[in-house]
């Protein structure tokens, strides 16, 4: 989902060359996202082939909704134990088992905030400190 100016959220989704309709989305273990929810997580680890959020983009989970704060390259040994900690895993290992799923060969730190159903990010002036 991506913010308008009203509020509202809009879905994020690309149309593929042969015409059907891809939806990116931030997906979370059912162990995490309880964590997610009440905010002891608020980052996240992935491999993709390229990005699949971006700074300010809103993207549904449960009843609410995950912010997009940051997005960042790093490298596979950028991957500590207090990251992986700070991401709602025991270990690294344990991060990359689930970090490692698809075709991806670029990691990317994601940081973030979950909006509960009907809460709204204040606005931002621009210009401001």
């Amino acid at each position: 989902m991506t913010g308008w100016r009203d509020g509202t959220a809009r879905e994020l989704s690309l149309k593929t060359a042969c015409g059907h309709r891809v939806r990116f989305h931030m997906m979370f273990t059912k162990s995490l996202r309880d964590g997610v929810r009440h905010g002891r997580i608020r980052c996240s680890i992935r491999i993709w082939t390229r990005p699949h959020v971006k700074v300010g983009g809103r993207y549904p989970m449960d009843e609410g909704h995950i912010v997009v704060d940051s997005i960042a390259p790093i490298t596979l040994t950028d991957v500590t134990s207090d990251l992986a900690r700070e991401s709602g895993f025991e270990s690294v290992e344990d991060l990359l088992g689930i970090a490692r799923h698809g075709s991806g060969d670029k990691v990317y730190l994601i940081r973030f905030h979950y909006m509960p159903p009907g809460a709204v990010d204040p606005p931002t002036l621009v210009g401001s400190p």
